[in-house]
């Protein structure tokens, strides 16, 4: 049982809210329409039969009280009496309006009834007749007692009446006049009252019934579409969490890489300056303690040779320590547009080498952040170097362009190729971390005919 109320209760809930308001506010309006309904009709219907008894007993009233003596006084009729109105009633309109009629007396008795057997005869005195002894017109509309069998079998529809009869001078309760008129017309317009009733209530139901319904389903679709459109913005941070959190872990990765790449820049840039600058100043330091100076053995050519040496090997040395200065620092590129970034690098890399590179600049090329820019230029740097070192300098090129929405920059050449996992050392290994820090994406791609170096760099994260 618990079960298949959890059951239900779960289907329940996943049902639309219009279609919940459907099922339980139907339910709940035609219950109150017919409670309303119920209420009203029986308004309306003991309305209706109080009003055309009311009617009836004045005019039977009318009609009767003239010929009934003063009751207080008499407490029998006389046959006169009788005889009038037995001509009363059996004669007339009167007479065929009336299907039976009796005059009772406060104790019970039977003063008259158009049924002689009962005149005379005392009864226990019923709630109506007492409630009309107490002067209240009581009107029962084909509602029959257990001993009003001939009325209940004649099958017209009987409208009964218990009518006080008062004394005119004193307006006290003498008798009571109990009579059922055919009422066949009221009937009609009972039937049609209680009808019309039925209908306007039925017809208010509906139409509130369909402007809640209406209210709640423009609701219901509002909360749906808003349901909607939660879920795919959910669903996209979600995707952005995801993301985020790659890029986390792509930047984890890097920064760490990047530690122990610069480590390996720091060895590299020792290396270079031990082996080269540093032996030939120690070379010209020991040029400097040669016996040439030291003695006035040697002639001034000989020490004029000496001198021309060290100040060769000397000039040497600032040259290379200018070459390695002219690595490390970056010219001012921080203002300067791509095109005129990847011109620098070309032409510095023409001199340096003596070689030379095509460059191909396709469309119009946005212009990217500080970090970007940067990129860029060192990419196409150690780019070319890679292509003077492994290719020997032959067909180098760059090219750059948008593509899908994404700035490209490649660097190709067409020498020999080289094995990206012992090639891929501190420069190019460092090209990579620093285009997928900023977010882009980097792509080598070598063999006999050549290599292809390629960097993309997205155009939304450069705002």
């Amino acid at each position: 049982m618990i079960r298949i109320v959890q059951n239900l209760v779960r289907r329940w809930s996943e049902l639309s809210l219009a279609l919940q308001f459907v099922v339980a506010g139907g339910f709940g309006l035609l219950a109150v329409m017919l409670v309303v309904g119920a209420w009203v009709t029986a308004q309306i219907r003991e309305g209706v039969i109080r009003n055309s008894a009311a009617t009836t007993a004045l005019y039977v009233d009318s009609v009767i009280a003239p010929l009934l003596p003063d009751l207080r006084k008499d407490q029998e009729l006389s046959d006169s009496v009788k005889r009038a109105l037995d001509e009363t009633l059996g004669q007339g309109a009167l007479g065929k309006r009336l299907a039976s009629f009796i005059l009772w007396r406060r104790d019970g008795t039977v003063l008259y009834a158009k049924e002689a057997a009962l005149i005379g005869r005392r009864f226990g005195p019923n709630d109506d007749l007492r409630s009309a002894f107490e002067g209240n017109v009581v009107a029962e509309f084909n509602t029959f007692d257990d001993d009003e069998g001939e009325e209940k079998a004649s099958g017209l529809p009987l409208l009964e009446i218990y009518n006080p009869v008062r004394e005119p001078w004193s307006g006290e309760v003498v008798a009571v006049t109990e009579f059922y008129e055919i009422a066949d017309d009221f009937q009609a317009t009972l039937s049609s009252a209680l009808w019309s009733s039925w209908l306007i209530v039925a017809g208010a139901t509906l139409a509130a019934f369909l402007l809640l319904s209406g209210i709640v389903l423009r609701g219901s679709r509002t909360i749906d579409d808003q349901r909607g459109a939660l879920r795919r913005q959910v669903s996209e941070l979600q995707g952005l969490v995801t993301q985020n959190s790659a890029l986390r872990l792509r930047v984890q990765r890097a920064s760490r890489r990047a530690t122990a790449l610069n480590e390996r820049y720091l060895r590299r840039i020792g290396a270079d300056l031990h082996d080269g600058p540093a032996q030939l100043v120690a070379l010209a330091a020991l040029r400097m303690d040669s016996p040439i100076f030291s003695g006035d053995a040697h002639s001034g050519e000989s020490r004029s040779t000496e001198v021309a040496m060290i100040r060769k090997t000397l000039e040497d040395a600032l040259r290379e320590i200018r070459g390695i200065c002219t690595g490390l620092v970056l010219p001012q590129i921080e203002t300067a547009a791509a095109p005129d970034i990847l011109r620098l690098a070309v032409n510095e890399h023409e001199q340096r080498t003596g070689t030379s590179v095509t460059l191909t600049l396709t469309g119009h090329l946005p212009e990217p952040g500080a970090s970007e820019k940067i990129s860029i230029y060192r990419f196409v740097q150690e780019g070319l170097n890679n292509a003077y070192r492994h290719g020997r300098g032959k067909d180098q090129a760059v090219s750059a362009g948008m593509k899908g929405g994404r700035l490209f920059v490649e660097v190709s050449d067409g020498g020999p190729g080289f094995d990206p996992a012992r090639a891929e050392g501190l420069g190019l290994a460092g090209l990579r971390e620093r285009v997928e820090s900023i977010g882009g994406q980097f792509e080598a791609l070598t063999g006999p005919q050549g290599t292809r170096l390629v960097i993309r760099l997205s155009i939304e994260e450069q705002a």
